[in-house]
């Protein structure tokens, strides 16, 4: 067979592609070493070589394949730097939902990669188009095996090689992404996280085992409001104003309980927190399925939970979020955590926004209602929206300096003079809550607990990063109580309010 010089180019393209690939991976951060298991390395060549080998057949050219493959390779890269920045956690195989969640919520991801990188990568995939459509000319007769075809062949063995033998023994995972990048390369990190995944999620809920009866007295309401980016900033920087959580304060002298709330999650992934508290299951115990455990539930597993052991005692129940259902499958996933009814974003209109996002005044008010509206026992789940970044696409206005700090910030902190507008409103949330529930005739509790720290690099850079703890409070309307102050992890917060509102015997 005579060789032609389309089955050298097909050969020449991925050799070169596949160096490269090798160069991108050098720009993460944190940086994958060289000394990486064999097995790693094969799986890096098998994963680069098998896509180029696709594109190169659809395409017919195989240079613009290859610097196709490069291009979205170094997207990834530049995705995974800016996750870590602003979330302490390198890119894993459960964040691909960000590429089409970036086209459906662009406010939300854009800003942390930067408009400049993304405008630059997206001029720079036009600019790779045209130039591989209109300057390498497809052969003629592409499809016979002494040219194109056989060296796409060949590509395409070898990378099937290479994954069969990088797959040959598993390579063992930490399910710590820092590390599992540092010591298998990020597409060998990729590939095992995806295998991972495919492991069904089956761990019991405490919720499974409680008693679904009660005997006596009255089931009092129950309302839990996940705020967002909730935590206690004035440790940051004494110049910070006291009387911005003067109701959260207020509210913890005659708390039930009260104190640290450790969460398995860093500036975002409200969902971690968020299943932690509902289910009551540990993040240790999920696996890989902790970096997004609602996708194996939308996907068609169950978990028991907090509100499908509230509706078996006779609780009406019903999560808020202003923001759309579909967002983290949230609208498939929680009628499978036994919620009867999901109120969106569609149960308010733009007049209720404080910023971008529908405000904690509106949020509170909907509280108030459902309450007023409710015949007997209900179970509201808040999940507010108002402090949800990026912070810093808002401006600061110069009433905000006096209004929020006694001494000026240092330069480099509008991120936090931002973040502290719309923690007051928060803080005004809590007192609307609290006078809704202390009108209510029945019994009434409020579990408030927040779902991560904000993200606000350059502030954690003057003043030095939180531990990422946030705050939570129990409070009930009757019968008060000496208040506790104990720290708790997220998972274990529902037990600790339902033995707080006597719905579980006190240990």
């Amino acid at each position: 067979m005579n060789v032609d010089g389309a089955f050298v180019a097909v050969l020449s393209a991925a050799a070169a592609g596949l160096a490269l690939s090798v160069t991108i991976e050098r720009l993460m951060t944190p940086r994958p070493s060289f000394a990486r298991p064999w097995a790693a390395w094969a799986l890096h060549g098998g994963l680069w070589m098998s896509s180029y080998a696709v594109l190169a057949l659809l395409l017919g050219c195989p240079w613009f394949a290859a610097a196709a493959v490069s291009a979205f390779l170094l997207m990834v890269v530049l995705v995974n730097n800016a996750k870590f920045k602003a979330l302490r956690e390198p890119f894993v195989f459960q964040d691909y939902e960000y590429f089409t969640d970036t086209i459906r919520h662009p406010r939300l991801y854009i800003p942390f990669l930067g408009w400049g990188k993304f405008l630059a990568a997206a001029a720079g995939f036009v600019l790779a188009v045209a130039v591989g459509l209109w300057m390498e000319e497809t052969p003629l007769q592409r499809f016979v095996w002494s040219g194109q075809l056989g060296g796409i062949a060949v590509v395409f063995v070898g990378s099937a090689l290479l994954l069969l033998v990088g797959s040959w023994k598993t390579l063992p995972v930490s399910l710590e992404p820092v590390r599992d990048v540092r010591a298998l390369g990020l597409l060998a990190s990729l590939w095992r996280y995806s295998q991972e995944e495919s492991a069904p999620l089956a761990v019991a809920s405490p919720f499974e085992f409680l008693p679904s009866t009660r005997e006596k007295g009255e089931l009092p309401h129950l309302v839990a409001v996940q705020s967002e980016s909730f935590f206690d900033p004035r440790p940051l920087f004494a110049g910070i104003r006291p009387e911005v959580l003067a109701e959260f304060d207020r509210l913890k002298v005659d708390a039930v309980a009260y104190g640290k709330l450790k969460v398995p999650a860093w500036g975002a992934n409200t969902v971690r927190t968020e299943f932690a508290f509902l289910t009551g299951i540990d993040e240790d115990r999920l696996g890989v399925h902790r970096f997004n455990p609602y996708r194996a539930i939308a996907a068609g597993g169950d978990a028991p939970s907090l509100a499908s052991y509230l509706k078996g005692l006779g609780y009406r129940t019903v999560c808020i979020h202003p923001y759309p259902a579909s967002f983290y499958q949230r609208d498939r996933v929680y009628p499978r955590l036994g919620f009867d009814e999901f109120l969106d974003v569609r149960a308010f209109d733009d007049t209720m926004r404080f910023g971008p996002y529908i405000g904690d005044a509106a949020v509170a008010d909907k509280v108030a209602a459902l309450l007023r509206e409710a015949t007997g026992p209900v179970f509201l789940f808040v999940i507010t929206m108002e402090n949800h970044g990026p912070l810093h696409l808002e401006r600061v206005i110069p009433t905000d300096v006096d209004a929020l700090y006694s001494v000026q910030p240092p330069a480099g902190c509008d991120d936090l003079t931002i973040y502290l507008r719309h923690l007051r409103n928060a803080d005004q949330m809590i007192a609307t809550l609290r006078q809704s529930l202390d009108r209510c005739e029945r019994p009434a509790s409020l579990c408030w607990f927040g779902d991560h720290v904000p993200i606000m690099p350059s502030v954690y850079e003057t003043f030095g990063a939180p531990d990422g703890d946030v705050e939570y409070v129990i409070w009930n309307n009757q019968n008060p109580v000496r208040p506790r102050a104990v720290d708790l992890a997220a998972n274990d917060l529902p037990m600790a309010w339902l033995r707080g509102v006597g719905l579980m015997e006190t240990r």
